[in-house]
């Protein structure tokens, strides 16, 4: 069944499985709120006498059993369906008669997508949110634990300066801060309403699109409705970069971890049933797990640029194309979920070694701290930097008693309360 289907029209087996593709699929996912949506807007009708209230009672009650119908795990949308919204349309006029013909009066399917991916991704996005936090929460409380513990820091690959396992972590906790930014901006512009833009161009209905808006728990309306229109695919890239900055933050960590398992740095460790071995080389310990974190994370960083070159040469108005943003769309989410999940609990059992800067190979890094020594006896800065780079080339080089690094940020400053705080703003 096609809602668009006259008596002389038709399409063949080869154009509908081209046309269709995967959607039946993916609008599973979208059923529920599409169901939401149809509630919605059957009160609506009623609201503005396009429908009586008994009708709107009728159509929000079986629009009720229908979304119990649609949250089992065997729902099915059969092939004789193109999409979801045909199949719910169908069940209403099967269960209602001509009552269920009159739900899709003043819309068009152009809304009905644009309001149930809103409503998804909303979902999806406050989600999303709540395992950063969990993220959030376990990189700050290694931090913590290990905040005492020293690790040399490395800029080119070279050894740099001192740093520390709380600093590690908690760069990366803060990190997150500006992904929660990015998340809560995404959140903001999938929060508008769209449903009564109908194929882009309004009504002739006098419908009431603030009632809609509010029953849905939107905070806004998309005023013009070329612009709700327009949105499609917009606010799909938006809510996709917002994820690849996330994204970017899990991978470029999970670099690391790589980096600093491998037996040439030998910084940290996991348990054995968290790598996996080699089928020929029996002492392997391989980080699998963060080797796909960083690969699937950079294929979710590309999303933002497959859906900017998708939409790049539409003109206003409805093109097919627009189809295509929904299934990478709920791909790249289900992939950051499962990223998000996995990264948490893998890095929960870290093992984190004590007496790394105690390796003679880190000598060098102290040199900043003997310079700064140097500094606050009253050397120069300019001398002080002569003479200990005279010692390195010596080799008389000491590594100083101790190191003091005390303001905000520094290795003996976390400063995690200051993090918390910033984080708990944003989120």
């Amino acid at each position: 069944m096609k809602l668009w289907q006259k008596k002389k029209t038709s399409v063949t087996e080869q154009v509908d499985r081209f046309t269709v593709g995967a959607d039946r699929l993916w609008d599973i996912r979208l059923a529920p709120y599409d169901v939401l949506a149809s509630k919605a807007h059957a009160k609506m009708l009623a609201s503005v006498g396009l429908v009586t209230d008994e009708e709107s009672k009728q159509l929000c009650d079986e629009l009720d059993n229908i979304i119990n119908m649609v949250t089992q795990e065997n729902f099915l949308i059969e092939d004789d369906f193109e999409d979801i919204h045909s199949k719910i349309e169908f069940l209403l006029t099967e269960s209602l008669g001509d009552v269920g013909k009159k739900i899709h009066t003043a819309r068009s399917r152009n809304d009905q997508v644009l309001t149930a991916m809103q409503l998804l991704l909303k979902d999806e996005l406050s989600e999303i949110k709540a395992l950063t936090k969990d993220l959030f929460d376990t990189w700050m409380g290694l931090a913590n634990t290990h905040k005492d513990v020293l690790l040399p820091g490395y800029t080119h690959l070279q050894v740099a300066m001192p740093s520390s396992f709380g600093l590690w972590f908690s760069a990366y906790a803060e990190s997150l801060v500006d992904d929660i930014v990015l998340l809560n901006a995404a959140y903001s512009i999938c929060d508008q309403n769209p449903l009564g833009s109908a194929a882009g161009y309004g009504s002739s209905f006098t419908i009431d699109r603030e009632l809609t808006t509010k029953a849905l728990g939107f905070s806004a309306l998309k005023v013009n409705a070329v612009a709700a229109q327009m949105g499609r695919g917009k606010t799909e890239r938006i809510t996709a970069n917002a994820m690849g900055a996330l994204a970017a933050t899990l991978g470029r960590f999970s670099m690391d971890v790589c980096v600093y398992m491998s037996q040439n740095f030998d910084f940290i460790s996991f348990p054995d049933h968290l790598t996996t071995g080699s089928s020929i080389m029996p002492h392997k310990k391989n980080p699998d797990i963060f080797e796909l974190i960083r690969g699937k994370s950079a294929l979710i960083q590309g999303l933002g640029n497959d859906f900017a070159l998708l939409g790049q040469n539409l003109p206003s108005g409805y093109h097919r194309d627009m189809q295509l943003f929904k299934g990478k769309m709920l791909e790249g989410i289900d992939e950051l979920k499962d990223c998000l999940t996995m990264l948490n609990s893998s890095i929960k059992e870290v093992q984190v070694r004590t007496e790394i800067m105690a390796d003679a190979k880190y000598t060098y890094a102290f040199t900043v701290d003997a310079l700064n020594e140097l500094v606050q006896q009253g050397v120069p800065f300019r001398d002080a930097y002569k003479q200990v780079g005279q010692q390195v080339e010596e080799g008389s080089f000491k590594t100083p008693k101790k190191v003091a690094h005390t303001h905000i940020g520094s290795l003996g400053n976390l400063a995690l309360d200051k993090i918390q705080k910033k984080f708990d703003k944003q989120y």
